[in-house]
């Protein structure tokens, strides 16, 4: 008896990293063109964009980057002064950062592009389609998150 293969092109987990992997390159040609950023510090923009003030803990959660990747987005964003860093009262090892204005501006010139990059690419699908991903990636989401 043979030992079992496993076929990575049908493998959901390989196929949705591929997928997604294959969004965020198409998505960074955006970010990248217009304003020379990486995906981490697309992501680290985007998140305080959107959360405002947080910690780069809770950057690398919510964008599931590893620690190493934010630190470095972080840095970057600050030497272009889109970031400030604030030492917490209670925790000197606890760094809090905001976008500063012009990180703000750079954001908020980007979500526009953002959502047209999602309405274009969503576009593509028929309206059952577009119902299917919606839903298929929400229960996805729901049995996953108690993991």
């Amino acid at each position: 008896m043979e030992p079992e293969t496993l076929d990575l092109e049908s493998f959901l987990p390989y196929r949705l990293y591929r997928l997604a992997d294959t969004v965020s390159r198409e998505f960074s040609r955006i970010y990248k063109e217009r304003h020379g950023l990486t995906r981490p510090e697309w992501r680290t923009l985007s998140g305080l964009g959107q959360h405002g003030t947080m910690t780069a803990t809770e950057l690398g959660e919510q964008s599931a980057m590893h620690k190493t990747k934010v630190s470095r987005a972080v840095a970057e964003l600050e030497r272009r002064r889109w970031l400030t860093r604030v030492p917490d009262e209670n925790d000197r090892r606890v760094e809090h950062l905001a976008l500063t204005k012009a990180g703000l501006v750079a954001y908020r010139e980007m979500v526009p592009l953002a959502k047209a990059f999602e309405r274009e690419l969503l576009q593509r699908l028929s309206a059952d389609e577009r119902a299917a991903i919606v839903r298929g990636v929400a229960a996805l989401e729901k049995v996953l998150k108690g993991k």
